[in-house]
């Protein structure tokens, strides 16, 4: 039996309809009837005084009879909550939304990054911190979205006498694209953790096993590159490196989750109006909540080792050794302290910043990436950029570029391509030097990174 037959029957949709689901199953194994239990609990739906003592749906008969009797009216913040914004010619639209998530009563305060654009719910770039609550879709869909860098024990010219090698241990050693996954699983502490702890994750938990190791569609890529310190920083001296980055989340598994609970939240706040819809929120003191925060975790640490497998067997197909690791967030929540209160702050397309924290901010497939210490900057909640930015969607990029013009480019730049879609081509960012410029308060610059073997995720076969 599914949601949206108990909805049928006349269980609201919900917290109901999930509590009604969770007592299902002691029903049915204590041997009950599929047809007994939907006369049981149509009939419940009609009167759940009479059901009040029901050994196996009482729970369900109370939780009716105090249900409000019509959805909670939206009461928006008297004054919208303190909110700045970095960057030029930032998107109307992304402004609009951050504008709009600082109305929530829930809402303490915002930030908007100067690599924003428009997002469901919250902009990409957006940060919000909030009072005691979760908002999955500020979140996003692909949880934990993260960056990783690894600097090799190789010479930096290996990129240019063995480029077919590097190039080999990309394509063997991780998957991409919708769906991505390895025959033979790859292995992970991550996957001896309790996938238990909800009915959702056990079910996606073979989903994540074949998946771990890979890498999604879109912006997600694997590169080797040249890493440029100038001073002695992260414990190197000043030279040329050779480093692998990455950049992925937490695949099927966390869009699952993602999925699930913003629905969920929408129909908790059905009052909320249109513009606000995609910014439903679940109370952290109530079970959805705590459901959501322990999924939302266990993909973080299940991202991080997707990350982690990524370059441990790139790494090991080309013999070489790790000389530094850094990596970071930057679709999450976090718990934190701000101006002396605890809050729950969303980066959706954000790095944290706070004072000292190492982080890696990419531009395109043919512009820098860096890495960056924060300088925990108050107003902007400990952020900044994730990313240069696009400046148009998937569609019109498909439409403004052609591959030969692009390849061009890439050969000017030194850069070779494995696969990508047209969609992901360096046109369709921001410059990374002025959003760069523009976060200067943010973050500090430790280090240059310069793609020159690229991977993403190739373009779509026609059927």
């Amino acid at each position: 039996m599914k949601a949206r037959d108990l909805v049928k029957l006349g269980i609201p949709s919900g917290e109901l309809t999930r509590l009604a689901m969770r007592l299902l199953g002691p029903a049915f194994a204590a041997g009950k009837s599929q047809k007994q239990l939907v006369q049981t609990l149509r009939a419940l739906a009609e009167d759940p005084e009479a059901y009040r003592e029901d050994p196996d749906f009482g729970e369900l008969a109370v939780a009716l009879l105090v249900q409000p009797s019509a959805p909670e009216p939206f009461v928006e913040r008297d004054v919208p909550a303190p909110w700045h914004s970095w960057g030029r010619d930032l998107d109307p639209k992304a402004v609009g939304q951050l504008r709009d998530a600082c109305r929530l009563p829930i809402a303490v305060a915002g930030a908007l990054m100067p690599d924003a654009h428009l997002g469901y719910g919250l902009p990409i770039g957006g940060v919000l911190a909030c009072e005691k609550a979760v908002i999955p879709y500020a979140v996003g869909v692909d949880i934990a979205c993260r960056m990783k860098i690894t600097v090799l024990d190789l010479p930096e010219d290996t990129l240019r006498g063995q480029a077919d090698r590097l190039a080999g241990a990309i394509e063997e050693e991780t998957r991409f694209g919708v769906g991505a996954a390895f025959q033979k699983p790859r292995d992970h502490e991550v996957m001896d953790e309790d996938w238990n702890i909800l009915p959702l994750t056990r079910n996606l938990k073979q989903k994540a096993r074949v998946q771990l190791g890979s890498s999604g569609s879109g912006n997600h890529f694997v590169e080797f590159g040249e890493l440029v310190l100038d001073r002695k920083e992260l414990g190197l001296e000043p030279g040329r490196y050779l480093a692998l980055l990455s950049h992925s989340g937490s695949r099927g598994p966390g869009s699952a989750i993602a999925n699930h609970y913003s629905k969920l939240a929408m129909e908790l706040h059905p009052g909320l109006p249109k513009e606000l819809q995609h910014l439903a929120w679940l109370d952290l003191d109530s079970e959805s909540g705590q459901e959501y925060w322990a999924a939302m975790e266990l993909m973080g640490r299940y991202a991080a080792a997707n990350h982690a497998v990524i370059h441990r067997e790139i790494l090991r197909h080309l013999g070489s050794k790790s000389l530094l690791s850094i990596e970071n967030h930057h679709n999450f929540a976090w718990k934190e302290m701000h101006q002396g209160r605890e809050v729950i702050v969303h980066r959706k397309g954000a790095t944290p910043a706070g004072e000292g924290v190492l982080g890696v901010i990419p531009g395109s497939m043919a512009s820098p990436a860096f890495v960056v210490r924060g300088k925990g900057s108050v107003d902007a909640i400990q952020s900044a950029s994730h990313g240069a930015g696009r400046v148009m969607s998937r569609k019109q990029a498909q439409k403004s570029f052609t591959w030969s013009a692009v390849r061009k480019l890439l050969a000017d730049q030194g850069v070779r391509l494995l696969s990508a879609g047209i969609d992901e081509v360096p046109g369709v960012y921001k410059d990374i030097e002025s959003v760069m410029a523009d976060q200067v308060d943010l973050v500090d610059s430790l280090a240059r990174f310069h793609p020159r073997l690229v991977k993403m995720a190739p373009p779509k076969k026609r059927r």
